[in-house]
């Protein structure tokens, strides 16, 4: 019979990847993600919490204190405009209260060096694998044979009619008739500049995705439950 703590951290698991999974989703189909996803992500949290406290008691309670911490950086992070959006600030809002220590699911997390909070450790995991998509658009672009530096660690060739249809922002230019690169893209530049290649008759450009940062969040928080911290497992590897 499963122990209440690892019971209460199985739920944990299935809670977030099933919300975080579908805030995924919606975020890849629509750029929305519902503010109720949070508030019922927060509600079972706090539950779980509640019954943790009643039942097996905390390891180290102190570690509780990092629930507001947590939720108030990541406002200030939103509110400087440091982070990627709203719902991704909510969503780690939730996951502070969902997950503010680190689970034990048998022998995982694997590396267990960590000393931070564990909705800090899904968040940095996250940082670190959006961090490293140019890697994989590189493999991508070598295997197509699109190797054109610094548009294949940026993104990929996509043709004028299916990127009109994507979220995407082209990572080329028309400038004097010449096509230049874009190294900053804007958002409400994007409708004009297809118009502009498809006025060239140019079929297909660079572009880069927009992709939601909702997706690495979910990978960072699978990845926290089963490896752990990926930061202080590298620090820990060089000392």
């Amino acid at each position: 019979m499963l122990d209440t703590k690892l019971l209460l951290d199985i739920i944990r698991l299935g809670v977030g990847t099933i919300i975080l999974s579908y805030a995924s989703y919606t975020d890849l189909k629509t750029r929305r993600a519902s503010n109720m996803l949070w508030v019922i992500m927060g509600s079972i949290g706090a539950t779980l919490l509640a019954v943790q406290y009643f039942t097996t008691g905390f390891d180290n309670i102190l570690y509780l204190v990092f629930i507001p911490i947590m939720i108030a950086f990541m406002y200030v992070l939103f509110r400087l405009k440091l982070i990627f959006g709203g719902a991704d600030a909510k969503a780690i809002m939730a996951l502070a209260i969902l997950v503010p220590l680190e689970p034990a699911l048998l022998e995982l997390p694997l590396w267990k060096e960590s000393v931070m909070p564990f909705s800090w450790v899904i968040f940095s995991n996250a940082i670190i694998l959006f961090i490293l998509i140019p890697l994989s658009l590189l493999i991508y672009n070598i295997i197509k044979g699109n190797v054109e530096f610094p548009y294949c660690v940026l993104g990929y060739k996509m043709g004028i009619e299916k990127a009109k249809q994507s979220f995407v922002w082209p990572l080329e230019k028309i400038k004097n008739g010449k096509r230049k690169f874009s190294y900053m893209p804007k958002k409400f530049d994007t409708h004009a500049e297809l118009k502009a290649f498809e006025n060239e008759g140019i079929k297909e450009i660079w572009i880069t995705p927009k992709i939601p940062f909702m997706i690495p969040l979910l990978a960072g928080f699978l990845v926290s439950f089963f490896l752990g911290d990926i930061l202080s497992h590298i620090m820990q590897s060089f000392i």
